[in-house]
Parts: structure tokens; sequence; C-alpha cells
């Protein structure tokens, strides 16, 4: 692993680390399903994590036995009014949503002049991030719509580490899905995981809150 003091910046990904519209996620798909009688579980919203809209999509469908029943127009219509009551219900989200010890953590690394891009699967990114009020802490965001390919292959934090002009071995990456971290890992970045899921790729770093999270805990992990 590099040494602590080699970092110059951060990549973030979003649901989880930095606040968790998750729950505004899974109520969209839930509502989507039951209008598409399929049978809800808890297992079927953990899986739908951190992966993209489409792909959660059939998912959903095959989980009802759907998989061929509907024409690709007639999914993308799907799709996207999921999305329409997912936006509608993210309006609700203030500063108050940021997770424990985040709205500390990028006052400190912008206050010691490190720098932070954004690395969301989220088309929704930005306005999420003004809700927050928090666009100003990062010098840019991912476009989703300029990836080929979604986690764990690396290209988004390869991407977001283009952002921020640095080397990846520059650039701690944090996520909090297993996925994440394997990307992270193969973006040549030293991958900080939070909490179970994360856990389970051996993240080089790893917490199990967000309010653990400090300059301090992170060199004392890395240097120690």
């Amino acid at each position: 692993m590099v040494n602590f003091s080699e970092i110059k910046g951060f990549t973030f990904d979003l649901d989880g680390v930095i606040t968790d519209t998750a729950k505004f996620h899974e109520q969209a798909w839930h509502d989507l399903a039951t209008s598409l009688n399929v049978p809800w579980s808890a297992e079927l919203g953990r899986q739908l994590k951190g992966i993209s809209r489409m792909d959660s999509l059939n998912m959903i469908l095959a989980e009802g036995g759907h998989e061929n029943d509907y024409t690709d127009d007639e999914k993308s219509a799907f799709a996207a009014q999921k999305n329409q009551h997912y936006v509608a219900l993210i309006q609700a989200l203030t500063p108050a949503d940021i997770l424990p010890g985040m709205t500390e953590f990028l006052a400190e690394i912008k206050r010691e002049g490190y720098v932070a891009s954004v690395a969301s699967a989220s088309k929704n990114a930005p306005t999420i991030l003004k809700k927050l009020g928090i666009m100003a802490d990062f010098v840019g965001i991912v476009d989703p719509a300029t990836l080929s390919h979604g986690k764990p292959d690396p290209e988004i934090f390869t991407k977001a580490g283009e952002l921020l002009k640095l080397q990846p071995t520059q650039i701690i990456g944090l996520e909090d899905a297993s996925a994440g971290v394997q990307a992270i890992k193969g973006a040549g970045q030293t991958a900080l995981g939070i909490g179970t899921a994360a856990k389970e790729a051996q993240p080089n770093i790893w917490f199990a809150e967000t309010k653990e999270i400090s300059l301090a805990n992170i060199s004392k992990q890395m240097n120690g």
C-alpha cells in the first residue's frame, strides 16, 4: 500500500458514502415492481444496490418471470417512470441528510488542500449534491452517460481520478459496496471501504461507519 503522504485526492461514491438515497431508490423500485405484479423482497432490494437502472429493471422483471414480456421501448418507459418517482422523492433531501461525519470530513480535506470528485453511476448525482449543499466541495462529477461499463469495472473511478488530474497512486476512493471496492482497486487507487458489504472485497482501509473517517484515522491505517 502507498504511504499516506503520497495521497493528494479522493474519489467518492455517493450512495451510502455521502448520503443514503438507497431508501428512495428502493421505494421507487418497490412501487414499480408492485405495478408490474412482481413480488418484492428485502433480498431483491439488496441485489439492486449499486447497479444501473436498466440492469435493475431487468432483475425485477426476471424475478417475476416477465423478462421476455416487454419490448425495449416499454422497458425504457418503465425505467423513466421509476426515475421520475425517485427524482420527486429526492427533492426532500437537505444538508441534514449527509451521513454522520461526512460534512466534517469534506471540510477537512478541502481545508488541507486535497481535491475530490464523485464517481456515482447515478444521473441524479448533481441534483443530490445541490440539495445537500456540497456541490462546491468537488472539482467534478463523472457523467454516467460517458461510461461503457458499470462497477466492478474500474472505468468510473478511472474517470473520477482523471477529473482530479492525479496519478491513481495519489488517490483514495471511498465505497460502501463490494463491486465499488473492486472498481477502485482496478483503477489503481487505494480503496477505502465503509460497512459490512465493502469489507467482503478486502479494501486497503476499512471503517465500520462514515463517522469514523478522518485524515488522522486514514493515516493511522495506511502507515500503521
